[in-house]
């Protein structure tokens, strides 16, 4: 059984992800710096290998052991430069196992046939053979499994070689197998680890991204409501008018103007007819749609400075600054009018549609809407026990108590 990470589902003994989805982002996520890597490795290994041609002919000489050894470096040197070129032009190539494989292959295949072809030179060639176990896991970009594959082939092969090339020094063969094991520990050890600590990082790094995008989004939906409830706060969230609440915040700021000599000011109680039959009749779609016709009439007639507003239900109350009775009369009026110009559109076919209308003046010295609104609604009522489709105003001349039924 493979031993993970429990929290990121890392296996221990090849560094990588046991979930092969979560292996994929991770290896998408650095495969630049991968490509970038392998390249350079490559670039530097291929560098040194020919460099070492010099060293071949100042040992061996001229003849046919330097031409071999000569055109096996060459023919790794070349190898390696097709690689970097193919994993410059597709960078997706570092994250698969074949191009790099295959060079180092041919590297160890160079290196285990310099036994056979430089024997006298072994004392050198053992601690170059350490440097390039260490170097497989160290800084070469391949997989853990891989990297240890290599390694074996590289300390079996040098080892076959001593035994059948170089048997006179076959006392070296302890030496080398110590060696290899030592280098091959440590190399893998410390590969697994690096492999183990970068998938982790990477996880931390994800799981603080989908954290960061889950408080975005968090964030992004409490904004959202908040102007929603902020707008709901505003106005009335089907037919658009100003809310209750903000009726009231605005017929504040009317009465201090007001009190500053701003005129005369008028309130206008609406009450949609008969809107509960609309409703158990034909279904609340055509009493919604009753009420957004009723909204939409209704600003259509009223100046920009006053105020409609949605209290609840089918009640509605226009505030009329700077207006005095005539001019509130003259408003009402056209608001009853327009309200029943014409059947309203709505699920269950058209609908006629009336309204019955209480108008009130604020008396002056009031400083709260709350009166003349209390002497409108009873205007209201006037008028809806009178038959409805009118309007009613609870002062004709001023004086509150007397209600006044506007000509029709």
């Amino acid at each position: 059984m493979t031993a993970s990470s429990p929290r990121y589902g890392i296996s221990r003994w090849t560094g990588e992800f046991v979930n092969r989805r979560q292996e994929w982002r991770y290896r998408r996520y650095v495969r630049d710096t991968t490509a970038t890597q392998l390249r350079t490795s490559l670039l530097a290994g291929a560098a040194l290998f020919l460099a070492f041609g010099f060293s071949d002919y100042t040992l061996v000489g001229s003849g046919p052991r330097l031409a071999v050894l000569l055109g096996l470096r060459v023919t790794m040197v070349v190898f390696a430069a097709a690689v970097v070129i193919a994993v410059h032009i597709r960078p997706q190539l570092a994250d698969r196992t074949w191009p790099v494989n295959t060079v180092l292959a041919m590297a160890m295949t160079v290196v285990i046939l310099l036994v056979p072809i430089r024997p006298e030179t072994l004392n050198t060639q053992i601690p170059a053979l350490m440097v390039v176990v260490i170097s497989i896991y160290l800084f070469i970009p391949n997989r853990v499994p891989w990297m240890f594959a290599q390694s074996q082939f590289l300390g079996v092969g040098f080892v076959a070689a001593l035994l059948v090339w170089a048997p006179g020094h076959l006392r070296l063969v302890p030496t080398v197998v110590l060696l290899l094991v030592l280098a091959n520990t440590v190399g893998l050890l410390t590969a697994m680890r690096l492999a183990y600590l970068r998938r982790e990082q990477f996880a931390l790094l994800r799981e603080e991204r989908l954290a960061n995008a889950r408080l975005l989004r968090e964030v992004a939906e409490r904004q959202r409501l908040q102007e929603r409830f902020e707008r709901l706060a505003r106005e009335d969230e089907l037919t658009g008018l100003c809310s209750r609440r903000r009726f009231f915040e605005l017929a504040a700021e009317v009465l201090r103007d007001r009190r500053r000599g701003d005129g005369e000011t008028a309130v206008c109680m609406i009450d949609v007819d008969h809107f509960k039959a609309i409703n158990d009749r034909h279904g609340h779609a055509a009493g919604d749609a009753a009420l957004v016709a009723f909204g939409s009439r209704c600003a259509n007639v009223l100046r920009e400075p006053d105020i409609i507003a949605r209290l609840g239900g089918e009640e509605f109350v226009v505030l009329l600054p700077q207006t005095d009775l005539d001019g509130a009369r003259d408003v009402a009026e056209r608001l009853r009018e327009a309200i029943a110009c014409e059947p309203v559109a709505s699920p269950a076919g058209p609908l006629p549609l009336t309204a019955t209308l209480g108008v009130s003046l604020v008396h002056p010295g009031e400083c709260d809407i709350e009166p003349a609104l209390n002497r409108a609604d009873a205007a209201l009522y006037e008028g809806k026990a009178a038959g409805r489709d009118r309007v009613v105003f609870s002062d004709a001349a001023g004086k509150p108590g007397t209600p006044f039924y506007a000509d029709r």
